[in-house]
């Protein structure tokens, strides 16, 4: 399947100043495949490293962490010819071995001729309690996240379409009815199923959502699991996994700011942060402030007690609540209060996997609110959130008298179009949104 960090990787490649590349990322989101794939394609031969499946690979860095050492070593393991600038060097699941975290330093001060890409889940959180020295502005680094909704339509063999919905986006034309009508069936089968690579590739291939759901549900397990494993106090073990299991109820509220009492009663900031701090660290949670001023740089006016926090993948969201597809497909009343949190919780995903840092904007009163601020082309650009074709907002409304930004972007299930300048973006687009436009 067709993966945009395949465009990242080919630009990492010819830059002729190249470091070592860590790919991060939350666990199956395809790290792995990418880069073999890119491996296979782009060079002579691929020497793998898996330090999950191989022990003996962390003795090895301990011994010894200088590229001239480690060369002739890792070619007799992999039983490769490691080749200047024709191998790639891949050191999986990394985050297993902090002195081969290191050991990418010494790559790229001593031996920068040498191709060698680093990619591991939580890889963030590693790198938080690191013992050894992380290689601080000796690497380059990518987040890779789950597919976004063009990656999901590529997969699907619609090819047409996307090239279709870019132009329409790029003119603010309509899409033909028919293909319009599509496009939004593709939309909601994609909130059913997410972009979990394994989750896509099975539905391509069976077009069964029940082997789809198991899927999700193991994967979803996996991540508790993983809580327990890279976290050594119990107590914190139980927080992580009730602020995560609290999400999809966070987004069902009216006001969906994440709010601590919902996780449990009496439950307070100090109690939770670390928790937060975790799931955003190891990429399973966006976290996005509210915006005090409507100002640039939005970061510096960030509420740092107001925020909202958003699951990384839809698929996952969906299934962590036990939502059946029929029920997206038909948007069915039970889903009433659900659906407006669920419509942005997509629009996060794809909006940050587009490059955008979010924040939101809530007036003085707080009973007037915009879900998205983005920069875009340099200008602070206000994104309201609709998830039908009403898409009347007060809150919008409110935000342009206050502001008078350049233009705004509506998006819901309505068509293209530009009306007293809001741009009418429909929810299957979103991916055509980029902060250069």
């Amino acid at each position: 399947m067709y993966r945009k960090v395949f465009e990242y990787l080919n630009q990492w490649k010819n830059n002729e100043y190249r470091k070592p590349l860590i790919i991060q990322g939350a666990r199956q989101v395809g790290k792995t495949y990418a880069v073999l794939k890119f491996g296979k394609e782009n060079y002579d031969n691929v020497a793998y490293f898996n330090f999950q499946t191989k022990d003996s690979l962390s003795l090895t860095f301990s011994e010894n962490i200088s590229p001239s050492y480690l060369i002739p070593v890792l070619s007799h393991i992999s039983g490769q010819t490691i080749t200047k600038g024709r191998t790639l060097i891949v050191f999986d699941e990394i985050q297993l071995c902090e002195r081969a975290l290191t050991s990418l330093k010494y790559f790229c001060e001593e031996a920068p001729e040498y191709h060698v890409i680093a990619a591991g889940s939580l890889l963030g959180v590693a790198v938080n309690r690191t013992k050894n020295a992380f290689p601080v502005g000796k690497v380059d680094r990518y987040t890779m996240s789950p597919m976004d909704m063009e990656e999901f339509l590529l997969a699907m063999g619609e090819e047409d379409l996307v090239s279709r919905i870019h132009d329409c986006f790029d003119t603010n034309s309509a899409l033909p009815y028919a293909l319009h009508q599509d496009a939004n069936t593709l939309y909601r089968q994609y909130l059913a199923i997410g972009g979990m690579p394994e989750a896509v590739a099975r539905y391509v291939d069976t077009k069964d959502f029940l082997q789809v759901q198991h899927i999700l549900e193991t994967i979803n397990m996996d991540y508790l699991d993983d809580m327990s494993k890279y976290q050594g106090n119990a107590n914190e073990i139980k927080k992580t996994r009730l602020t995560y299991g609290t999400v999809a109820v966070q987004l069902s509220k009216k006001n969906t700011r994440f709010q601590y009492k919902i996780i449990k009663k009496g439950a307070r900031a100090a109690e939770y942060e670390n928790a937060i701090e975790w799931l955003v660290s190891a990429d399973l949670i966006h976290r996005i402030y509210r915006a005090e001023q409507i100002m640039k740089p939005l970061e510096n006016y960030r509420d740092i007690d107001d925020f909202k926090i958003y699951l990384s993948d839809m698929g996952l969201l969906t299934s962590q609540k036990g939502i059946l597809p029929n029920d997206i497909f038909f948007m069915e009343d039970e889903l009433t209060d659900f659906k407006g949190g669920m419509t942005e919780n997509y629009v996060c995903t794809q909006l940050v996997r587009a490059g955008f840092k979010l924040h939101f904007w809530r007036n003085a009163k707080g009973t007037k609110e915009v879900d998205f601020i983005i920069v875009q082309n340099g200008k602070l650009i206000p994104v309201e959130v609709k998830s039908g074709e009403h898409t009347k907002s007060e809150s919008l409304d409110e935000y342009i008298r206050l502001f008078n930004p350049q233009y705004s972007i509506r998006i819901s299930e309505k068509n293209f179009g530009f009306e007293n300048n809001i741009k009418s973006v429909p929810l299957y687009a979103v991916f055509c949104l980029t902060s250069g436009i």
